[in-house]
C-alpha cells in the first residue's frame, strides 16, 4: 500500500514537472508579472500609511495598463459605463462632444448638433487645455469624460485654445440632457434631398429610411440625395453598415482584420438595398470619422456615391465593448478597418473624389459678388432682352447690399436658401449633384 501510495506520489510529482517544463516562456514571465502585482496589492493593503481601498487601486491599475495601449482603448467604471450605454441610445446627460487625444493634447473631435456644447460655442478642433481650471495633461479618454460629465444644470467651464487666437478661450458650458437627433431634413426642391448625419446611433438608419420614403411620397421619387457627414464623430458600426447595405445592389460594404493578418472578416451587402436608383453626393470634413468613414468608403469604392469635401479623419480601428461582471466595461481596439478595395482608413480617412475646401460666410459673400463678371447685359445702353424687357433686372452695383438684404430677411427664406446662403461646400456639393445626370449623359 506504502509502494503503491509513492508510486502515485511520484507520478504526481512528474506530471507537474512536465506541465511546468511545456508551459510557454511568455505565459511563465506574464504569471511572474502577475505575482509582482499581487505582491505589491499586498504590501499596499499591509503597510500604507492610511487605509486604501482596493477597488479603486486595481482600477487605478487597469487604467495605467490601458495608457500603454491606443486612445481608444479604455476601462469603464460601473457608473461610466452605465453612461456610455445611455449615449448609443440617443438621449444621455451631458454636454454633448465628442473628444479624442491627439499628439497627448485633449481635443474636440465635434461638438454636437442642439447640444449645450454647440449652443455654447465650442467648435471642433478646438484643443482642451484645462477643466474647471484643472490642466487636461495626461488624462485618457476615460478620464477626461469623468471630468466633463455631470448632473443636468451643473457648470463646467472649458478653457480651449483655437485655431487663429492667440490666448486660450474660456467657455463655460451649462450640462443638460442631450438628445440627439441624428438624422436632419432639408428639401432641396425639384425632388432633390439633403439629409445631414450628425452621428450612427441605435435609431440612424431607421429614421434615415423613414425620411428617404417621406420624401418620395411628397415628390414621386428622388432626383439626387446629399449626405452631409461633416463632423460626424462615427458610432455605432452595425448602422453604418445598415446605410451603405440601403444604398448598394451588392458589393462588400468593410473589411476587419484584427491580430491575426490572415484572417479577414468580410461584410457583404445584402443585396437588398431600396434605395439604389438615385445619384448620391457624401459630404465629407477632417471631422468626419469612424462609422463616416466607413459609409464614404463603402459607396466611393463601389461607384455609388461621389464624395465631396476635405480629407477624413482618419479613425480606422475597431473597438469591443466588453461588460464586466461588476458593472464596469471595456473598450478595447481588435481589429483595423479596411475599405472595399482594401486601403486601410486608419490615420489615412477617405481620400475624397473632388475636394472642396471650407470657406466662411462672409468669404462666401465676397466671393459671390467679386466673381460676378461683366456680360453683354452690363454694359451701358445694352440692347434689353426679353427678361429685362418683362421684369426688372438687379444692377451690378447693388449686389453687396442685395446679399446682406438677403441674409437679413432670413424669415422669408425657404429652407434650401437657408442652408446654401452660408455653406459654399454645401451649395458646391449640391451643384455637382445637380449636373450628375448632364455629365453622364454626354457621349464621346
Amino acid at each position: 500500500m506504502k509502494k503503491l501510495f509513492k508510486v502515485s506520489l511520484l507520478i504526481v510529482v512528474l506530471l507537474s514537472c512536465l506541465v511546468f517544463f511545456q508551459t510557454p516562456s511568455w505565459a511563465q514571465e506574464r504569471y511572474a508579472s502577475l505575482q509582482n502585482f499581487t505582491k505589491v496589492l499586498n504590501l499596499i493593503q499591509q503597510y500604507y500609511v492610511e487605509e486604501v481601498n482596493t477597488e479603486k487601486l486595481i482600477y487605478g491599475a487597469i487604467k495605467g495598463m490601458l495608457k500603454e495601449l491606443d486612445p481608444h482603448t479604455t476601462f469603464m467604471p460601473p457608473d461610466m459605463f452605465k453612461e456610455f450605454e445611455n449615449e448609443t441610445s440617443g438621449e444621455f446627460g451631458g454636454l454633448g462632444i465628442e473628444i479624442s487625444v491627439q499628439n497627448g493634447i485633449l481635443t474636440i473631435i465635434s461638438p454636437i448638433e442642439d447640444t449645450p456644447a454647440f449652443k455654447a460655442g465650442i467648435k471642433a478642433g478646438d484643443m482642451v487645455v484645462a477643466i474647471d481650471d484643472k490642466s487636461t495633461k495626461g488624462l485618457s479618454l476615460a478620464e477626461a469624460s469623468q471630468y466633463l460629465r455631470g448632473k443636468k444644470g451643473t457648470r463646467v467651464v472649458l478653457k480651449v485654445v483655437r485655431q487663429g487666437s492667440e490666448d486660450p478661450i474660456s467657455i463655460p458650458i451649462v450640462r443638460g440632457n442631450v438628445k440627439i437627433r441624428s438624422v436632419k431634413y432639408t428639401n432641396l426642391e425639384d425632388g432633390f434631398a439633403y439629409v445631414k448625419v450628425t452621428s450612427f446611433i441605435e435609431n440612424t438608419v431607421s429614421d434615415m429610411e423613414k425620411i428617404i420614403n417621406d420624401h418620395i411620397s411628397k415628390n414621386k421619387k428622388v432626383e439626387g440625395l446629399l449626405i452631409d457627414l461633416r463632423k460626424n464623430p462615427g458610432g455605432l458600426l452595425d448602422q453604418a453598415i445598415k446605410m451603405s447595405d440601403m444604398f448598394l445592389k451588392e458589393g462588400v460594404i468593410v473589411s476587419t482584420v484584427g491580430r491575426n493578418q490572415k484572417e479577414k472578416d468580410l461584410t457583404v451587402a445584402t443585396k437588398k438595398g431600396k434605395f439604389t436608383g438615385f445619384p448620391i453626393i457624401i459630404l465629407v470634413d477632417q471631422y468626419s470619422a469612424s462609422a463616416s468613414e466607413i459609409v464614404s468608403g463603402a459607396l466611393q469604392d463601389n461607384k455609388r456615391a461621389l464624395i465631396v469635401g476635405e480629407r477624413t479623419f482618419g479613425k480606422g480601428s475597431v473597438q469591443s465593448i466588453v461588460k464586466l461582471q461588476d458593472g464596469s466595461g471595456l473598450k478595447l481596439t481588435v481589429a483595423r478597418y479596411f475599405t472595399p478595395s482594401g486601403v486601410s482608413i486608419q490615420a489615412e480617412g477617405i481620400t475624397p473624389d473632388i475636394e472642396i475646401e471650407e470657406v466662411d460666410t462672409e468669404a462666401f459673400a465676397k466671393s459671390v459678388i467679386k466673381n460676378k463678371g461683366t456680360r453683354e447685359k452690363d454694359i451701358q445702353n445694352h440692347l434689353k432682352g426679353e427678361k429685362e424687357l418683362n421684369a426688372e433686372s438687379m444692377k451690378t452695383d447693388d449686389a453687396l447690399a442685395w446679399w446682406k438684404d438677403y441674409g437679413s430677411q432670413e424669415k422669408n427664406l425657404s429652407a434650401k436658401q437657408k442652408l446654401f446662403q452660408s455653406d459654399y461646400q454645401a451649395y458646391q456639393a449640391f451643384n455637382y449633384l445637380k449636373a450628375w445626370k448632364t455629365l453622364r449623359s454626354i457621349s464621346y
